[in-house]
């Protein structure tokens, strides 16, 4: 069986280190997180006595290191955050190819109706990006089907169509891959924060429950416990919320491309064919 020209289209199923970049960074970020938190926040300089353990913080990174045990994971998921921030942010701006998108499908639609098919063509390898790989499969099928003189003129449309459908359904999942991560970590760093919160009330209220007077050391270090994993675990979550939206509207904008794009192929050949 021959190959289809439009399925020159390079497929983005096979294996690619966006598919296995997760299962890389997510436990380097464990190790790192605990690696800080044992031995930077850790460091026996930053308490009264040397003593990690029963000393007094002496400064901030003492502070944060009397959050507990929750503390590593808390900063394991900041790290996660800021680390598939920078992959997607590589990963879209690759997909987004050179210059504007908006511009290169205006200049593509120029050339579709001055019947340059060829032009656009050299136009997509240019620009480089997701439209443009969405686009070169359409105009694959689109000179195809100029060349192709036993199919009507519907049947020759709805190929066109059903080119183009296929290669974005294989540009769309490599747009969002990985942001699952980003969202789960908006709802993650709160509910970890949580836990370290609860855990840290519950130490001063035991505290507060000793004979006589209360320990106010015990109850501090309780409290700094609450607030600190509160703070590590909102900050996480805030952040991730705010890298999913901003990814997720350019990922939109980009698949608001690709269908103008692909009704432009179709509606061009429908008119001059």
């Amino acid at each position: 069986m021959t190959k289809k020209a439009g399925s020159k289209q390079p497929t983005k199923g096979g294996f690619n280190f966006s598919s296995v970049f997760p299962y890389i960074a997510v436990p380097l970020a464990l190790v790192v997180g605990w690696a800080l938190y044992t031995f930077v926040l850790g460091d026996p300089a930053n308490f009264e006595g040397g003593d990690p353990i029963k000393g007094h913080p002496h400064n901030v990174l003492g502070t944060v290191h009397k959050g507990g045990f929750i503390v590593p994971l808390l900063i394991a998921v900041n790290l996660i955050v800021w680390i598939f921030f920078i992959e997607r942010f590589i990963s879209i701006m690759m997909a987004k190819g050179k210059g504007s998108v908006a511009g290169f499908v205006r200049s593509v639609k120029g050339m579709l109706a001055g019947g340059d098919v060829n032009g656009a063509l050299a136009a997509c390898d240019k620009q480089r990006g997701s439209v443009a790989a969405v686009l070169k499969a359409g105009l694959l099928k689109y000179r195809e089907m100029e060349e192709n003189t036993d199919l009507d003129k519907e049947t020759k449309i709805t190929a066109i169509k059903q080119e183009l459908e296929e290669a974005t359904a294989l540009e769309l999942p490599m747009l969002s891959k990985n942001l699952v991560i980003l969202s789960t970590c908006g709802s993650l760093g709160v509910l970890v924060g949580l836990l370290g919160t609860v855990k840290g009330m519950i130490s001063s209220f035991e505290a507060m429950a000793t004979a006589g007077a209360p320990d106010a050391t015990a109850l501090s270090l309780g409290i700094s416990e609450a607030l600190i994993n509160t703070f590590l675990g909102i900050m996480a979550s805030a952040i991730a919320i705010i890298l999913y939206s901003f990814f997720n509207t350019r990922i939109d904008a980009m698949t608001y491309a690709m269908d103008e794009a692909n009704f432009t192929v179709a509606q061009t050949f429908a008119s001059k064919h």
